[in-house]
């Protein structure tokens, strides 16, 4: 990492059928070896099934996902006198959104369905209703910074 100044953030566009920029971001997460229309079609593929499944609206299904996968607090490594404390600390809002869409993802992977538009749909509508691999990483991360609460004095 360089130790000169910070990278600057680049924009991402909205994504062409719901203009959404969050859902841009999680098909950028989901694309392998930049293959954007493999990504954008098993996105919108996952949409879909989520529509017919649920009778709802798959975006708002999608933020609701991701609401309840993001974290507020994570335990961060810090160093003092030769021992490594695990200090709990406030999740920035744009780390949450990266975090819960990158859980969202991996917990989509490692599902059993057969193809990952299905395993995608699954993971999202488990996740908008609290449950899933996604949600428990996210009590995970929570139930660690709890657990870790008397080093919050060593926060920086």
């Amino acid at each position: 990492m360089s130790r000169r100044h910070q990278a600057e953030k680049r924009e991402v566009l909205a994504d062409p059928k719901y203009k959404d920029l969050v859902v841009s971001k999680f098909m950028n997460q989901i694309m392998r070896d930049g293959k954007k229309s493999v990504a954008e079609r098993i996105v919108y593929g996952a949409f879909e099934l989520v529509e017919t499944r649920s009778k709802k609206n798959p975006v708002e299904v999608f933020h609701n996902a991701l609401e309840a996968v993001a974290p507020s607090v994570e335990v961060r490594s810090r160093r003092v006198g030769g021992a490594t404390y695990q200090v709990p600390v406030e999740v920035r809002t744009e780390r949450r959104q990266a975090l819960a869409i990158r859980w969202l993802a991996a917990a989509a992977a490692a599902r059993n369905e057969n193809t990952m538009r299905e395993r995608l749909a699954g993971e999202l509508m488990d996740a908008s209703q609290g449950r899933g691999n996604a949600v428990k990483k996210r009590e995970d991360t929570h139930r660690m910074a709890d657990a870790n609460k008397a080093f919050a004095h060593y926060r920086w």
